[in-house]
């Protein structure tokens, strides 16, 4: 079942006619425009992540710059060893344990992998959605980029009709799949900088989940609080205020609760 909200754009209905929908996605992708598609945490907005042109509509989209990159969703774990150029015993193990599922990691690039999702710093952010309408289309399209499928600051969508009134003819086709976000967004984890992993964003799977499977995984820093001194303390800082520092790593976006 296909609604016609614009010219430009359709919406098709997953659990009505599944096969249409993927193929009408698929097709948009493959002419480098963007989709919308459920997935296990919120809807997201996917492109081609080997097009840099489609990778911009998405960041158009969502009023967001390339210095804030999406994550990529594949439809298997297989497909990690294909994206990355290596793959520490305890990411594997994660992969294992939570795939699909609500987990990103972070790990080096293939040296020769000719992504075009932004400034990634020689990294990739992976994904597999516990979603099999999301799945199925990755089996066609391979490698999404996917964010939020929300412009960048505002909540993400967990129906389609949230999505349609957030990013309307920015995308050339909607697959309607039901409500989702019962999960919240996924937990992000880094191993591009130590093999033991590093918690960047908690999500979905609390950290005990993780630390059951990866037992060296360094937790989520607790914000660093830095007191003012008295006698520099600015007006906003009166009444003992103080500032939380925030610490450095991958650019990545996985969100505004993105994927």
């Amino acid at each position: 079942m296909t609604d016609d909200i614009s010219p430009s754009t359709e919406v098709h209905h997953l659990l009505v006619d599944t096969e249409a929908g993927i193929a009408a996605a698929a097709k948009a992708v493959a002419a480098g425009q963007c989709v919308v598609l459920p997935t296990d945490t919120v809807y997201g907005i996917g492109a081609d992540a080997f097009s840099s042109e489609a990778v911009q509509r998405l960041l158009d989209a969502k009023q967001r710059g390339g210095d804030m990159p999406p994550p990529v969703l594949v439809a298997e774990p297989s497909m990690l060893r294909a994206l990355t150029s290596t793959v520490p015993k305890d990411a594997a193990a994660l992969a294992k344990s939570f795939w699909p599922g609500a987990l990103t990691l972070i790990l080096k690039a293939q040296k020769t992998l000719q992504l075009k999702v932004g400034e990634t710093d020689g990294t990739v952010a992976v994904r597999v959605p516990d979603h099999e309408g999301a799945r199925a289309l990755l089996r066609v399209t391979g490698p999404l980029a996917v964010s939020s499928a929300n412009v960048s600051g505002q909540s993400a969508a967990t129906t389609c009709d949230e999505a349609r009134a957030a990013l309307g003819d920015a995308v050339a086709v909607y697959l309607d799949g039901g409500t989702m976000g019962g999960s919240g967004p996924s937990t992000i984890v880094d191993f591009s900088r130590t093999d033991r992993g590093r918690v960047l964003r908690a999500g979905a799977l609390s950290f005990e989940q993780l630390v059951a499977v990866a037992t060296r995984l360094e937790p989520l820093p607790e914000p660093e609080i830095v007191e003012p001194e008295e006698e520099v303390a600015g007006p906003e800082l009166v009444g003992g205020g103080s500032v939380p520092a925030i610490g450095e790593g991958p650019s990545v976006s996985d969100t505004d609760t993105s994927e």
